[in-house]
């Protein structure tokens, strides 16, 4: 196994910072450091800060379709919170991908750090679904510039529709972005409020028939 994917099963953190921790020179194997392409063997010695690594650590992943109304934070901040859905056995978990209190849907959690990395990180690219509603009817310019992108504060929001609903109001939008309340966002700038966001695929993962507030565990895709 490659001394990285080693060093992320082992210490439970993503590629990046076992390359970091290999880098650092805090890793040897069989008292040599390694070179970051180095393959680990049962048979090897691998150490860091010259102690023992801890056993691979066991990853849990859980789905969860989020109702409105609940934070995504641990103390809730006043609100109801995700961690009430769910038991304490899964305190340690950290969600990937938030959803915003008034929004819905398709939420992961997970204790697997290279998992998290690889699912928010920009350069990956992880396709996103949301099935949104509107205030209003979108027109047909708007629906083009949207497509096209619209300029934020942060930046070009592009996003990809297509009708859900046939008044106009109801939307599935595809994105590969993750800005905080983009889609909102992006609306909102050209005069269109968003009355309804529910998040039904992350990546691999998707909502499918999970009820409102419930959760089933998954292995990895």
């Amino acid at each position: 196994m490659r001394i990285n994917k080693y060093l992320a099963a082992r210490l439970g953190i993503s590629r990046r910072k076992a390359d970091a921790i290999l880098q650092a020179g805090r890793i040897t194997v069989d008292g040599i450091a390694p070179s970051a392409g180095f393959d680990v063997t049962d048979e090897n010695t691998v150490l860091i800060d010259g102690r023992q690594l801890p056993q691979e650590k066991s990853f849990t992943y859980v789905l969860l379709n989020k109702p409105v109304g609940y934070v995504c934070s641990r103390d809730g901040q006043g609100s109801s919170s995700i961690y009430d859905l769910l038991p304490h056995t899964f305190d340690h978990l950290n969600p990937v991908g938030r959803l915003d209190k008034d929004s819905s849907g398709l939420l992961l959690l997970t204790n697997d750090g290279a998992l998290h990395n690889k699912l928010t990180h920009p350069s990956y690219e992880k396709h996103k679904e949301y099935q949104i509603t509107l205030s209003k009817p979108l027109g047909p310019n708007d629906q083009a510039l949207i497509k096209k992108g619209v300029l934020l504060d942060d930046g070009l929001s592009g996003l990809d529709l297509s009708l859900w609903q046939s008044d106009g109001r109801g939307w599935i939008v595809r994105m590969h972005e993750g800005r905080n309340r983009q889609i909102r966002r992006t609306f909102h700038a050209l005069g269109y409020k968003v009355t309804s966001l529910h998040r039904t695929h992350f990546g691999d993962y998707a909502l499918g028939n999970i009820a409102v507030g419930k959760y089933i565990e998954v292995e990895t895709p």
